[in-house]
């Protein structure tokens, strides 16, 4: 447990996150350990335009925080023997074998569009190596959807997922639409929609009862707003923002509503080795292969380039320390500064939720706000200063 001297140094890099509108406009962040919730505190508005204190139980669009989730349904058939990760995906979805890799555009700004050489496994999908991408991120898709009339990710619709591949299957790291196609692929193996394949085999047994696609009346009246950072370093409020609501298909790339503290009853799923209350959502065995970095030696998480700054900046998480990709969280390789240790494993939401699961420590934290674009510099270094706190409530 943490005492009040503990909980107040954290406390306060909440309150400087939300000082002035050069911040963000509300924060929930929260810490637990394997068994309970050590910190959950919070700090600013719901709606930076309205009266409205935000709450510990705020709902977030969480964005690119679902794909571990979706990871987990994954990994859970595999153990079962109902999903091999190295079998040709297009096994379980026949239109992955219909995807062709993108050579190039010819003269009159059409795709060149080539049969892969090696088909695509799962886990590739899982380890974001079989080609896709993020339109907000690779000018190709950028330019499909401007001129060829391709769908955007968020749309959630079946269209936005027939996407080329950038290159061959296997012989790249690229972040983009992979986990929507592996939660396609858990859908055709378990015989359900990923809703509900979530609901009975995670939400359900954890007691998640606040995470959902879909929006129940109650989360809606707790939804924090969605705002934007202008170029004069302010925050607009945009409430319109929200995820479908009648989506052609359940993106567990980043189509997920929660709180904090129902993500921490996630994060302490992996604390736990897959053990929760006495039930084994996952093997201990399957739980330490998704602990490890899945690349090959030549490949590593480098700098996003943003080709969309409404939505994201350039990313580069941890610059100076070498990071891998496990069977659902990036790795870092090395010590962080901010006192994670090596092995740990991490990953963010777009709208500047981040979370990590330090297996050393057995901690795990998740920091969330609302805010666009990605990697908003002020965000990133209030969750740091989140992050940084806790180490030194913890080794105080």
């Amino acid at each position: 447990m943490m005492n009040e001297q503990q909980k107040k140094g954290i406390k306060n890099t909440l309150l400087d996150a939300t000082a002035t509108n050069l911040g963000v406009a509300g924060v929930v962040a929260g810490l637990t350990d394997q068994h309970n919730t050590l910190f959950l505190d919070h700090s600013g508005k719901r709606d930076i335009t309205k009266d409205d204190e935000i709450q510990n139980d705020a709902v977030f669009s969480i964005l690119s925080c679902s794909k571990a989730i979706t990871t987990t349904i994954a990994l859970q058939q595999y153990e079962q023997g109902l999903l091999d990760l190295d079998a040709p995906a297009q096994e379980y979805v026949p239109e992955l074998g219909e995807i062709r890799v993108l050579a190039g555009f010819d003269r009159h700004d059409q795709p060149i569009l080539n049969k892969p050489k090696t088909q695509m496994t799962t886990r590739m999908l899982l380890l974001h190596t079989a080609g896709f991408g993020y339109e907000f991120l690779d000018q190709p898709y950028a330019k499909l959807i401007a001129s060829q009339g391709y769908s955007s990710a968020l749309t959630a619709a079946k269209a936005a997922l027939n996407v080329p591949l950038l290159f061959e299957p296997g012989t790249q790291w690229s972040y983009g639409i992979n986990i929507d196609w592996a939660g396609v692929v858990t859908e055709a193996v378990g015989k359900k929609d990923l809703s509900q394949l979530m609901q009975e085999q995670i939400f359900q047994p954890l007691g998640m009862n606040d995470t959902s696609f879909i929006l129940t009346d109650s989360m809606h009246q707790r939804l924090a707003t969605m705002h934007h950072r202008t170029e004069t370093g302010e925050l607009f409020a945009n409430p319109d923002f929200i995820l479908p609501q009648d989506p052609e298909v359940f993106m567990g790339g980043h189509g997920l509503y929660s709180t904090v503290e129902d993500y921490l009853k996630f994060i302490r799923l992996w604390l736990n080795r897959g053990n929760v209350n006495g039930q084994q959502l996952l093997k201990a065995s399957t739980v330490e292969l998704a602990f490890k970095n899945g690349l090959s030696a030549n490949l590593s998480v480098g700098a996003l380039n943003t080709v969309n700054p409404a939505l994201t900046t350039d990313i580069n998480l941890f610059p100076d320390v070498k990071k891998g990709w496990s069977l659902g969280f990036m790795t870092n390789e090395q010590a962080l500064a901010t006192g994670r240790p090596a092995h740990s494993l991490s990953w963010a939401g777009l709208a500047n939720l981040y979370y990590w699961i330090d297996l050393h420590n057995n901690i795990g934290g998740f920091w969330a706000t609302q805010t666009l674009p990605f990697f908003d510099a002020a965000a990133v270094s209030n969750y740091i200063n989140f992050e940084m706190a806790v180490y030194k409530a913890l080794n105080s």
